[in-house]
């Protein structure tokens, strides 16, 4: 017996609003995330019940961002970050390293954005990544090595990184 859906958006709706916010403006990943959750529900009754729940629907946002980013061509970072527990502590020092990572996230070429944003905000396996990038796992593995590497090299807080390694 399949988990009611209304489960399934309590469950991973802030993960798959994670991942829209890291590929999308604010905006434009509230939008994505409606799509990804209306998309979700009219096939969630053929998903198999033995299926990746989380991996299915950050997959359905990656499309979903990637048919907002073609809707026009702005901007693919927002200056919001994803909600993280530094930034739900309501320090001003804590808000300003989000805000730094941010701006290091965003000088990072896109796959390599991507793939720190399945990995680290979508909690996807680099196996995962590479179905949705249509990629190899060891393409996905390399461009997420380069992204913390380049984050290690611009971000002058860049000792966190190692926490996420």
């Amino acid at each position: 017996m399949q988990i009611p859906f209304e489960r399934i958006v309590q469950d991973h709706g802030l993960t798959v609003l994670r991942v829209c916010r890291a590929l999308l403006d604010e905006h434009r990943a509230q939008d994505a995330w409606s799509e990804t959750f209306l998309s979700a529900l009219k096939a969630y009754p053929d998903l198999p019940e033995d299926a990746n729940v989380q991996a299915w629907l950050v997959t359905i946002a990656h499309r979903k961002a990637i048919d907002e980013l073609r809707k026009s061509q702005p901007e693919v970072l927002t200056e919001v970050l994803p909600e993280v527990e530094a930034a739900q502590s309501g320090l001003p020092e804590a808000r300003i390293l989000d805000r730094e990572l941010w701006q290091a996230l965003k000088a990072l070429p896109p796959k390599q954005r991507f793939v720190l944003a399945y990995r680290y905000l979508g909690g996807l396996s680099y196996a995962q990544i590479a179905q949705i990038l249509s990629g190899s796992e060891a393409a996905a593995r390399r461009a997420g090595s380069d992204g913390i590497k380049n984050l290690r090299a611009h971000w002058k807080h860049a000792q966190m990184l190692e926490e996420l390694s």
